[in-house]
């Protein structure tokens, strides 16, 4: 059994370790698995594992154990896989077992070949996952991560010597020469493929006899590979994860920690190749696969990396500065620590957000409330806990909305800004789309994970004329508010994802999209560089502050809250009396309101039971917030 590193560097051997003791017994999967649980137990491991999101994919050596942080973004159809198979050597027909658990390509020697007919063989299934890095995730989170992890790697000597040169386009002009790749890599392993697991062995045939435009046709290189990342300008690989186990627990838009062996073999290239230039040639009614869904479900591997999991968990969040699991046992240490100093980091991140909103302390109130609010239950179908929050009175056409949401940007772990301009709402995709020819989900804007920030820039909306996807985008932002969901767009009909999106709307006027809570801002003062305005917000603020303001703000979503029946009651009497008082203006959707506020009131001040004093708090500030909205209507004549 290999020992030391090898579990890092060589998982395949810990695998064929377990699979050589126990051979067809199905209990040397479960041991694999247990064992590498167990190994990153110890001391740290899991800092020492390369990460896919942080380490370049040509300083990873293939087939090593790899990490990656990451959102599902598509679910593609099982497949069928050999996990057991027999080799036959051709000179002395000595027969030797092998696996195929973790592996695309399956190994044999040179004298070997695979025997199809065994009895011995035996066909499983396993699910494959498009995953993405995670959409709109923060720099200092990325930076964080980078910082934690203790593996060092140094460029991979598995791949060409030019390899760490190549870009993009590098990878596609390859692509133009499939004959010259399949010439450097023929000596060197020939393969096949039967049911969805390469093979090794003699093929009957290597080269195609389709031409050079028939193989460019296939491979629809007339526009690059698309990633399909939901937001502009991502970066990072996008991986085909291979799960074996429990992939029902897994859904669409889950964010996910994997560990697992790292498939990048270049055969993988070829064989694709292959099959594309073979489906040429054979009968349409026989070939079920188009090819642009095998460009897309079987992309280059130096694009597309493969990850064959072993460890899989969803988390709850993707701060690093907090335990990933807030519900062991270990990590209430952490968290009762940090309860107890959460009264001083409230005061200074209240004066943080007031200098953010020039200022306006009532605002940054607000603010406050809105960053910790969480969908936290679903009754029918009202999301409970949503907490949309509209900043009306902002400067038209100005930087602040763009240097506001750098703050933003700053605390939470991921976010995105939408410009809300005629030409955006026009033009961008903002719902995800099923790709029937391609038989993939094609990602849009609103396609993002749980607790992510949006922010809406209204102040850039001018006149002008939305056309049909410009509805249908507004539409779909209004419901994203309303009802915390997305549909997706199946052509035939649409399919529901609830979602739990943090959508902060800054306008001039009152803003045109639904809004749980408009709040005027109020500018004290009036910065003549909003830019070296923010630099010096920033600068200003210690790393182990802002840290506390991160923790703080991802912290306070997970807290439990409850309402005991003495308050209960005390909250009803209240609401009578503030009825009796003024009946017209006070109605149930104001109590529900005013329930969110104090909700989020307490758990701002770490406090998981509302109080007679809360209570009051929250009426406060509700109070100052309508006289607020009223007198602006009074100096305007019109409603904000």
């Amino acid at each position: 059994m290999p020992c030391g590193e090898d579990w890092l560097s060589h998982p395949l051997g810990i695998v064929q370790g377990f699979f050589a003791q126990n051979g067809v017994n199905p209990d040397w999967e479960k041991k694999v698995i247990e064992y590498f649980k167990e190994k990153l137990k110890e001391n740290n491991a899991p800092k020492w594992v390369p990460s896919l999101n942080e380490v370049p994919l040509h300083y990873l050596k293939p087939n090593s154990f790899v990490k990656f942080r990451c959102m599902i973004q598509d679910m593609f159809d099982p497949e069928f896989y050999m996990g057991v198979y027999e080799t036959v050597n051709r000179n002395t027909k000595a027969r030797v077992l092998h696996f195929g658990k973790y592996r695309d390509v399956a190994e044999c020697g040179p004298q070997q070949e695979v025997d199809l007919n065994s009895p011995r063989t035996t066909t499983l299934e396993r699910q494959t996952f498009y995953c993405v890095p995670v959409p709109g995730e923060s720099t200092w989170v990325k930076e964080a991560y980078v910082n934690a992890n203790q593996a060092r790697v140094s460029p991979s000597t598995s791949y060409t010597p030019s390899r760490h040169k190549r870009s993009y386009e590098d990878d596609e002009d390859m692509d133009l020469q499939p004959n010259k790749q399949k010439d450097q890599h023929a000596g060197a392993r020939q393969a096949g493929s039967v049911g969805g697991l390469q093979w090794c062995g003699e093929p009957k045939r290597l080269e195609t006899e389709a031409s050079t435009g028939q193989q460019l046709n296939f491979l629809n290189l007339s526009s690059p590979f698309d990633l399909n990342f939901p937001l502009p300008g991502e970066k990072g690989p996008a991986c085909l994860v291979k799960v074996y186990e429990d992939w029902d627990c897994f859904k669409v838009n889950d964010v996910l920690e994997l560990y697992g062996v790292l498939s990048v073999d270049p055969v993988l290239s070829i064989l694709n190749n292959d099959e594309r230039d073979a489906s040429s040639l054979l009968d349409p009614m026989e070939c079920t696969d188009t090819a642009e869904e095998q460009r897309v479900h079987s992309p280059p591997a130096s694009l597309v990396p493969r990850i064959h999991v072993v460890l899989a968990q969803k988390l709850q969040h993707i701060n690093p500065l907090l335990p990933a699991c807030l519900n062991k046992e270990e990590s209430k240490t952490f968290v009762s620590g940090f309860m107890s100093e959460l009264s001083p980091i409230r005061a200074e991140l209240l004066g943080f957000l007031t200098h953010a909103l020039l200022g306006d302390s009532l605002a940054a109130e607000y603010l406050i409330l809105h960053l910790i609010s969480t969908v936290y239950t679903r009754r029918d179908v009202l999301p409970l806990g949503k907490f949309t929050v509209n900043l009306s009175g902002c400067p038209r056409n100005s930087t602040f909305t763009e240097h506001l949401y750098r703050i933003i940007q700053h605390l939470v772990p991921a976010s995105f800004r939408l410009q809300m301009t005629i030409e955006n709402m026009n033009h961008l995709k903002f719902i995800p789309h099923k790709d029937y020819t391609a038989n993939r989900l094609v990602s849009g804007l609103l396609q993002l994970p749980s607790n992510t920030s949006l922010v809406i820039d209204e102040t850039l909306l001018e006149q002008g004329q939305l056309d049909t996807p410009g509805v249908h985008n507004v539409t779909a932002l209004s419901n994203l508010i309303t009802w915390q969901k997305v549909d997706y767009d199946f052509s035939y009909h649409q399919m529901e994802f609830p979602c739990n999106i943090n959508v902060f709307i800054t306008s001039e006027g009152r803003s045109l999209l639904p809004a749980d809570c408009q709040i005027h801002l109020e500018p004290q003062l009036i910065p003549p560089n909003m830019e070296e305005y923010t630099d010096s917000l920033l600068s200003a603020v210690l790393p182990s502050v802002l840290n506390k303001f991160r923790i703080y703000l991802t912290l306070l979503r997970f807290l439990d809250y409850s309402i005991s029946d003495e308050i209960t009651k005390a909250v009803e009497d209240d609401f009578v009396e503030m009825r009796k008082n003024d009946p017209q203006s006070i109605t149930a959707d104001d109590l529900h309101q005013l329930l969110i506020v104090a909700r989020f009131l307490s758990l701002s001040a770490g406090q998981t039971t509302l109080s007679r004093e809360r209570w009051l708090r929250a009426k406060q500030l509700e109070s100052l917030r309508r006289t607020r909205l009223q007198q602006q209507k009074c100096v305007n004549g019109n409603e904000l």
